[in-house]
């Protein structure tokens, strides 16, 4: 009796190891046509930015990779990082910052190409506010969220701009709440990702944002690319491989149509921003692609160099207690061609 109550307590962990372990085979579900079934979970509901997947898949890009692509909206890149790692998404796409920290931790999952190479991080703020330079932010109260790769880079922008932490008030909002901040007049600016947050806050307030980006003011490092698990790297090489490449097919059209890659995202969530609001996030996302070093080369190309300086950004913010070579983070292996 003792054993089979044994056996009963032990069952939903004998069952969820055992989904894991599938989870994980070689073998990839396929859909009728025979293409293998994918998941590419976002870093947050869709917006601008995540148009070039909607467009590869209404134009079949993905499909000519033999890939089936459902896309799902993400809880933040820290969430969409941790899912990732644990085979509940084939793959995702998420922010540098929160993959060096996830590796930091343990976690077996890995970067194959960094699409964003320069930081939409920004401190945005109403025009009316006068501030033209960080030295302009002093004095000034800017939401933010505790813990997150934002947060810990500020310091260094302002150290950058020859500041200090205490020159600012943060004020600790949950992500949704950060425009509210703002709008309301709660706070003075908002720290967040100038393709994101900005086009939105513009429409709904009816008032010009202007924006301090991290980029244009000395302080640059990766932001969104593509991860999967470790365990998919190894076992799904092909796999891997066909993503990067129709991922990098896809944005290289959205680049050459923007609009089109903005219409294909109508549907795409009951939280879609409007039209005008998609085309600014996407416009802006467009200068985001390349460093210097890989100017004129296929999006999701990366670049060493530019690891290396981002390792030692996080490193230096505390995002990252110990920073290990790029090939920690990073599997350049399935650079795409082109």
């Amino acid at each position: 009796m003792k054993l089979r109550t044994l056996a009963a307590a032990l069952l939903p962990a004998l069952l969820l190891a055992t989904t894991a372990c599938g989870s994980s085979s070689d073998e990839q579900e396929k859909n009728a046509q025979g293409l293998d079934k994918v998941t590419l979970t976002l870093n947050w509901y869709p917006y601008g930015e995540h148009a070039p997947f909607y467009l590869g898949k209404k134009q079949g890009i993905y499909a000519k990779h033999g890939i089936d692509l459902t896309i799902q909206a993400g809880q933040g890149s820290q969430k969409t990082v941790q899912a990732t790692a644990a085979g509940q998404t084939d793959f995702g796409w998420a922010d540098t910052p929160a993959l060096l920290s996830a590796v930091g931790q343990g976690m077996d999952v890995k970067s194959v190409g960094v699409f964003l190479q320069t930081t939409p991080s920004s401190v945005q703020f109403f025009t009316d506010k006068n501030v033209a330079s960080p030295a302009d932010l002093k004095g000034k109260t800017i939401a933010s969220t505790a813990g997150d790769a934002l947060s810990k880079t500020f310091p260094a922008f302002l150290k950058t701009n020859g500041l200090a932490a205490t020159d600012v008030t943060l004020q600790n909002t949950d992500p949704a709440g950060k425009m509210a901040a703002v709008m309301s007049g709660k706070t003075d600016a908002l720290l967040g990702f100038a393709t994101d947050q900005g086009p939105t806050m513009q429409e709904k307030a009816g008032k010009q944002v202007s924006y301090l980006k991290f980029a244009e003011h000395g302080l640059n490092f990766y932001s969104n690319g593509l991860i999967a698990s470790s365990d998919t790297i190894k076992n799904k090489q092909d796999l891997v491989k066909r993503m990067v490449a129709a991922s990098s097919e896809a944005w290289t059209a959205a680049e050459k149509d923007a609009a089109g890659a903005v219409a294909a995202m109508a549907g795409a969530s009951q939280q879609l921003p409007s039209e005008k609001v998609l085309t600014d996030q996407f416009n802006a996302t467009l200068q985001l692609l390349h460093t210097d070093a890989t100017k004129g080369q296929a999006p999701g190309v990366n670049d060493e160099a530019d690891w290396q300086k981002t390792i030692t950004v996080f490193a230096d913010a505390g995002v990252i207690t110990k920073a290990e070579s790029p090939s920690a983070y990073w599997d350049a292996s399935f650079a795409p061609k082109g």
